[in-house]
């Protein structure tokens, strides 16, 4: 079976946009409304300021997401940001994931001393 794309297939162009790094963490987190840039880094978790920068951009380029700059009164302007219209669109897609990982993937097995525990926040 070839992999190969010779024309535009939008499902194999969502998938390379979504399956990058970050994004979908960064929707989800947004999911629940606007945020600073501080208070998506700490939602995200685990993502360096330059690559949240440059994920955050990508995501502005393809017009997923929006930032707006509010001004804080003589300290360094705080960059806000929020999904668009399209952004919000991924909620179906969210919940699609959440539905087939209750479905069949379970609970996580217990943890071995060999492997790091799961997360224990709630999704």
């Amino acid at each position: 079976m070839s992999t190969e794309h010779t024309g535009f297939c939008p499902v194999y162009r969502a998938i390379g946009v979504l399956q990058e790094k970050w994004v979908l963490h960064i929707v989800r987190a947004l999911l629940n409304g606007e945020k600073g840039f501080n208070e998506l880094a700490r939602a995200v978790g685990g993502c360096n300021s330059a690559t949240l920068t440059q994920r955050l951009e990508h995501l502005e380029t393809l017009t997923l997401i929006t930032k707006r700059t509010e001004d804080s009164h003589g300290k360094l302007a705080r960059s806000v940001y929020s999904l668009t219209p399209a952004g919000l669109e991924l909620q179906s897609v969210i919940d699609a994931i959440d539905g087939w990982a209750k479905s069949h993937l379970g609970a996580p097995a217990p943890t071995t001393p060999d492997l790091p525990a799961a997360p224990t926040s709630p999704c």
